[in-house]
C-alpha cells in the first residue's frame, strides 16, 4: 500500500541493474518507489512492483499522479546482435516508454514535479579523440541515431509545471551491471587483454555517482535539461582493461584484434562495434553546479566495487 506521507519516485524500467541499485538509495531515504516492469517474476528490494507493457496506458498510470518524480530507465539492452528485428525493438521500447508516460502525465491532475530520462553517451558516436561536453553535437550511427529519436521523444512531451532532465550515462562499473560482468569474467579466463586499437576512449563513472546524479536531478530545480553523467577523467580501452586486470589479480592478457571482436560478436550474441567504439566525455554541467564526486578516478572506482 501506498504511504501518503512519504514522496513517491516512479522508476519506469526499474528492475534492471540502474533501477533495482536506484530504488535501494531511494528507499534508504524513506521514499515510496514503484517500479514498473514488464517482468512478472521481478523483485525489487524497497520497491513497489507494478506492471506495464512499456507502451499503453493501464493501472500503473494512477501512481504518476502527485509523484514527487519519473525516472525512465526503459530500453531494450543494446548488448544484443544487431539484426533489424532486434534494432527495431531498441528503438521502439525507448521512444514508446516516453510517449506513454507522456500520456499519463497528461492526465494527472497533479502532474510529477521531475521527470528524469536517461539517455546514453552513445548520442556522440565514435567521437575519436574529440573531447564531448554536454552542448557536443550528436555523431553518426546507430547508437547515436536511437539516442537522437528518444530524446527528441523527451523533448516533445509538454507539461509547464514539470521540470525535465536528461542523464546521458556512461558506462557503470560495476560487478552486477551486463558490460561489466562480462569484462571480468573474460580476464579472469586470462582473455582480458586490449580490444581493437586499444585507443578508443571509455567515459565510465562509480554507482555511487550515478546515484547521486540521480538523487540531484529528482530533487534540485537547477538540475534541468541535458547533462552527461560520467566521470570527469576518462580512459583508454587500455587503461580501462590494465586497471581491470589489476583489480582482478590478472597478469597481462593477450590484445584481442578488431577482427576477432567482429567475428566472435556474433557467437556470444552482442554487437561488434560496442567495444570497438569509444568516446570522451566530460561531466561539464554537473562540475559547474557543483557536484563532487566520490570515486573521480577509475583505480580507486574499480578497487572499491571489486
Amino acid at each position: 500500500m501506498s504511504d501518503p506521507s512519504r514522496k513517491r519516485v516512479i522508476i519506469a524500467g526499474g528492475s534492471g541493474f540502474l533501477g533495482r541499485l536506484l530504488a535501494q538509495c531511494l528507499s534508504a531515504l524513506n521514499r515510496d518507489v514503484v517500479v514498473l516492469t514488464r517482468s512478472k517474476a521481478a523483485c525489487v528490494e524497497g520497491a513497489r512492483i507494478l506492471p506495464w507493457d512499456g507502451k499503453t496506458l493501464g493501472d500503473w498510470a494512477r501512481a504518476v499522479d502527485g509523484a514527487e518524480a519519473i525516472v525512465n530507465l526503459t530500453g531494450k539492452s543494446v548488448d544484443c546482435r544487431p539484426t533489424e528485428a532486434n534494432r527495431r525493438e531498441i528503438v521502439s521500447s525507448r521512444v514508446d516508454s516516453v510517449r506513454v508516460l507522456a500520456e499519463a502525465v497528461s492526465r494527472c491532475r497533479v502532474p510529477p514535479k521531475a521527470w528524469v530520462q536517461s539517455s546514453s553517451l552513445a548520442i556522440y558516436g565514435d567521437a575519436g579523440d574529440r573531447v564531448c561536453n554536454d552542448d557536443a553535437p550528436a555523431g553518426e550511427g546507430f547508437g547515436a541515431d536511437v539516442c537522437k529519436r528518444w530524446e527528441d521523444a523527451f523533448q516533445e512531451v509538454e507539461a509547464s509545471s514539470m521540470r525535465k532532465a536528461i542523464l546521458r550515462i556512461g558506462a557503470v562499473m560495476s560487478p552486477d551491471g551486463v558490460a561489466m560482468r562480462k569484462l571480468l569474467l573474460l580476464t579472469k579466463l586470462f582473455l582480458g587483454g586490449t580490444v581493437g586499437s586499444r585507443r578508443q576512449w571509455i567515459s565510465w563513472l562509480h554507482p555511487a555517482d550515478i546515484e547521486e546524479m540521480f538523487l540531484w536531478s529528482i530533487e534540485r530545480p537547477a538540475i534541468e535539461g541535458v547533462f552527461n553523467a560520467t566521470s570527469p577523467n576518462p580512459v583508454s580501452n587500455a587503461e580501462l582493461m590494465r586497471e581491470i586486470r589489476r583489480a582482478a589479480g590478472r597478469p597481462w592478457s593477450p590484445p584481442t584484434p578488431a577482427w576477432a571482436v567482429r567475428l566472435a560478436a556474433p557467437i556470444i550474441g552482442t554487437d561488434a562495434e560496442i567495444p570497438l567504439t569509444g568516446r570522451k566525455c566530460l561531466p561539464q554541467r554537473f562540475l559547474e553546479f557543483g557536484f563532487e564526486f566520490q570515486y573521480p578516478h577509475l583505480p580507486a572506482a574499480l578497487a572499491d566495487v571489486l
